[in-house]
């Protein structure tokens, strides 16, 4: 099978602050990551090669911060070269990063995704690349000399400073770290409560020098960010592995029992996910058996996880013939969010050929049910999940929908039927968070003081930015989409009673939604009725969810004129803005500090998940036009070798040149831009 490569053109790599920007990511299917900058240099407290997911009340933790490395070269009658020690990864200066000829990174590059470096120092070519093993906490770095003279000697050290992921850099080493080196492999210690960061090297010959020392870095993003960002990193010494032409060594850390590293060789383990990746792509429709469909088939893997930590869950899930498994929102610094979760679920796992994980998915989060609600978000370090959600819950009948109209499994939905009426009777009756349709009108409204319970849920403090108390627009398409599902699939199991019973209450929604929702002077909807200031006019992308959704609450009559505004005001090339220009809360730029960030979160900042929905409300309206619909996703291929290579960031400026922002890997975004491209192939 070929490999899906997928290089940084060389303009790209023409500077050394052009790497620093550009990142790399990989996953290891336990919400475990790697990731790192082009350049080799720290700049965000996300970085490093080993981030392992551990059970709770651990969480995420970084356990392998850094790896340097050094180069020493002979020449053909074994005499070492000057400078004796060459660096080439990790603290290049500028002279050294240029094109043409001379450089020492000469080539980016992802093989199915996985990240590769190339680079020229003198007559030698050497690669550099990083794997992790599928549901492992393990990371192998491997060196390849390609060509060469002579024997090399690389030098290779290692630095840590364990702590949680989200922690700020700062965090002090309060306790030294312990060397301890049997069996040819060596264990780093610190805090009790952590496992040992186990590191050995398959190599034909190296050996280990004792040298510990301390250094300083600084990580330029968080400092952007107004975070602290001066930190500490320690090291026992380096490695020195002696490469001749055409041979490769790997260093493998962990933090997994040995036996389960030691099971297989660091070039089998390779080999095992180069394999694993290409069957993925293989197991995809048509439309994503190459190129950037392809790419986005990997990239949609690093989202789906199986939880650690969650025994009791895994035990119960078992028991019913399942597997746990959720949906990263987003990397570096998000969980597993019930709203990202159910828009992604068709993107990730039903667009790709991955039924058996979306059923998996929703089953996983029918356990979770509480009060007539799914979980909004599982916290890091704790395995209760919290609940403060007024649209996830409806998010999820759109899921199971899609799920059972691509795979045609009943009987999934016959165990969830009984818990789908649980949940309508609740939202009927009130349930948390002031969420409960209004017995007049049978709207759903939503909201308690200091809570954001819609997806524009910015928060500092006890500042709730956007906080849409009442009833909002896109609630409301969901809630008349909900209402529909559960009458059909009500009558479809000979429930007539029932199922004329929720059918009225759609009916009644839909009337009162057609009401109150129209704004006739603008053509457009009101983003939220009935708030506490009344009618909000404000344009918002919310509203083209009465259209996209496959029972829309809107007339057609309406459609062409909400669609008109929509595009004028809020459509990019990467995503739909969340607010319109002109509107006083408008904010241009997502930077800063949180608060300032947060402050644009969601007043102007371009989402590129909303390109999904905005298609399907496209094609409603011209069923026949998927050329027009599919150059709606043009912008999105390019992105790909421009920032976190290989997948699709969270959030966009609101005006050109709409810098990316947010999260450098983001589950809907990667998932709807997936969605789209087959459903315009």
């Amino acid at each position: 099978m070929e490999k899906k490569i997928r290089r940084v053109q060389r303009e790209e790599i023409a500077t050394r602050e052009r790497l620093a920007e550009q990142e790399w990511l990989i996953t290891n299917g336990l919400g475990g990551y790697a990731s790192g900058t082009l350049a080799g240099v720290l700049t965000r407290r996300y970085h490093g090669y080993l981030i392992a997911a551990l059970p709770a009340p651990l969480g995420r933790v970084v356990m392998l911060n850094h790896v340097t490395e050094r180069l020493r070269l002979y020449a053909p009658d074994g005499k070492l070269i000057e400078p004796q020690a060459t660096v080439f990864s990790g603290e290049l200066p500028d002279d050294q990063l240029s094109w043409p000829g001379g450089g020492f990174l000469t080539e980016f590059r992802l093989e199915d995704g996985l990240p590769v470096w190339q680079f020229q120092v003198g007559r030698f070519v050497l690669e550099k690349s990083i794997a992790m093993e599928y549901r492992q906490n393990t990371v192998f770095i491997t060196y390849h000399l390609l060509s060469g003279p002579g024997e090399v000697l690389l030098e290779v050290r290692p630095a840590v400073n364990f702590r949680p992921h989200e922690d700020a850099v700062s965090h002090e080493i309060t306790k030294p770290y312990t060397l301890s080196v049997t069996a040819r492999e060596f264990q780093i210690f610190g805090d009790a409560e952590l496992p040992a960061l186990r590191m050995f090297v398959e190599a034909d010959r190296y050996y280990f020098v004792l040298d510990d020392s301390t250094r300083q870095v600084h990580y330029q993003i968080e400092a952007d960010r107004g975070y602290d960002s001066i930190g500490s990193l320690w090291s026992p010494g380096f490695f020195t592995i002696a490469l001749k032409p055409q041979a490769s060594a790997s260093l493998v850390a962990s933090t997994e029992d040995p036996r389960k590293v030691r099971a297989v060789r660091p070039s089998e383990a390779i080999a095992a996910e180069h394999t694993r990746r290409m069957q993925l792509v293989l197991a995809a429709p048509d439309p994503l058996q190459s190129g950037f469909g392809a790419e986005l088939v990997l990239a949609a893997d690093q989202f789906l996880i199986a939880p650690v930590g969650r025994t009791e869950d895994a035990v119960r899930a078992r028991a019913f013939g399942d597997e746990v498994r959720t949906v990263i929102a987003g990397y570096h610094w998000f969980t597993d969010w019930g709203r990202d979760t159910m828009i992604s679920l068709e993107g990730l796992t039903l667009a790709t050929g991955r039924i058996i994980e979306a059923r998996w998915i929703l089953r996983t989060f029918g356990h979770y049910i509480k009060e007539g609600l799914i979980p909004n978000r599982f916290p890091e370090h704790n395995e209760e999940a919290v609940y403060n959600t007024a649209d996830a819950t409806l998010w999820f009948f759109h899921a199971i929908e899609r799920y059972v109209d691509t795979t045609g499994d009943r009987a999934t939905l016959r165990l969830l039927l009984p818990q789908l009426v649980e949940i309508i009777e609740f939202h009927l009756k009130g349930t948390l968070f002031g969420i409960g349709a209004d017995p007049v009108d049978g709207l759903l409204r939503q909201g308690q003081e200091g809570y954001q319970l819609t997806w524009m849920d910015a928060k500092v403090g006890d500042w709730v930015v956007t906080p849409r108390r009442g009833k909002a627009v896109e609630i409301n398409a969901l809630w008349y989409n909900a209402l529909s599902l559960l009458a059909a699939w009500l009558g479809e199991q000979d429930e007539k009673d029932q199922a004329r019973k929720y059918a009225a209450q759609a009916e009644k929604v839909r009337a009162s939604f057609n009401r109150r929702f129209w704004c006739e002077q603008g053509g457009y909807l009101y983003d939220v009725v009935d708030g506490k200031d009344g009618d909000d006019d404000a344009i918002r992308p919310n509203q083209v969810l009465a259209i996209s959704l496959p029972r829309p609450v809107l007339d057609s009559r309406h459609w062409a004129s909400v669609m008109r505004v929509v595009t004028d005001k809020l459509l990019t090339p990467v995503g739909l803005r969340s607010l319109a220009p002109g509107h006083p809360d408008y904010r241009p730029r997502y930077f800063g500090d949180l608060r300032s960030r947060d402050a644009a979160y969601h007043q102007g900042t371009v989402w590129a998940w909303l390109i999904g929905p905005y298609i399907d409300a496209y094609l409603k309206l011209h069923p026949k036009d998927k050329s027009t619909a599919r150059g709606f996703l043009r912008a999105f291929e390019p992105l790909l070798s421009q920032w976190c290579i290989g997948t699709i960031n969270e959030v966009f400026d609101a005006e050109s040149p709409f810098a990316p922002r947010g999260c450098v890997a983001q589950a809907w975004s990667v998932a709807e831009v997936l969605r789209c491209l087959v459903k315009t192939a």
